[in-house]
């Protein structure tokens, strides 16, 4: 497959992403994910999650997978520069965000963070020093990330449009730059997830509970 940026940015996959998302409060993409100290909790095994917990647990799998992969493209930008694989790398990686990425973080918003939201609410079980729970954050992340996601892109194809070549590889610069900030950025929020937000909705939730979930 032949790519190159400026086919990228017809497609566009996202002004897409951007439209699917429901009207959210704004955030600046470039502050870096909200730290929280997570509250103690008994180790929950895999095997011992829910299968729909462990489900979502899989898709982070393919996602640090994707990431893995983006990361590694991006590193070979600083070596080759643009090249049909790195083009193609790149489009994989925004495509994946669009089609998969989102569709699993509307996913969560929908099904475990809303309803284990609420109990930790009621629980008054906030992250320290705020008055906002770990779902609360994940949530901030969730519109963070798309927001990074779009500038990232963006900068990509801005690159081809620039005609002095200084110029444009500053603009690559921050592309790049703003890509790894999204890429740390997607790698803690599914640790945290894995590791404290799944636990807490495992342990929180009824089964009967989840298994609407998963059938839903």
């Amino acid at each position: 497959m032949s790519l190159d940026l400026k086919n990228l940015n017809k497609q566009d996959p996202l002004k897409r992403m951007v439209e699917r998302q429901d009207e959210t409060e704004e955030f600046s993409p470039m502050d870096p994910p909200d730290a929280f100290k997570p509250p103690s909790l008994d180790e929950v095994k895999y095997e011992e999650m829910h299968p729909f917990i462990q489900s979502l647990m899989n898709e982070h799998i393919k996602c640090n997978e994707v990431i893995g992969a983006f990361e590694n493209t991006l590193n070979s930008l600083n070596t080759g520069g643009f090249s049909k694989s790195s083009l193609e790398g790149i489009n994989d990686f925004f495509s994946f965000f669009d089609e998969s990425i989102i569709a699993h973080n509307r996913k969560e918003d929908n099904t475990i963070f809303a309803d284990l939201n609420k109990i930790l609410h009621e629980k008054e079980e906030f992250s320290t020093g705020t008055e906002k729970t770990v779902v609360d954050l994940m949530e901030d992340d969730h519109v963070k990330m798309l927001q990074l996601a779009a500038i990232s892109f963006n900068l990509f194809g801005l690159v081809t449009r620039i005609p002095d070549q200084s110029s444009g590889m500053v603009v690559l610069d921050l592309a790049v730059e703003q890509s790894k900030a999204l890429i740390e950025m997607l790698k803690l929020h599914i640790f945290r997830e894995d590791n404290v937000v799944f636990p807490m909705a495992n342990n929180y939730l009824t089964a009967e509970v989840l298994d609407v979930m998963k059938n839903s």
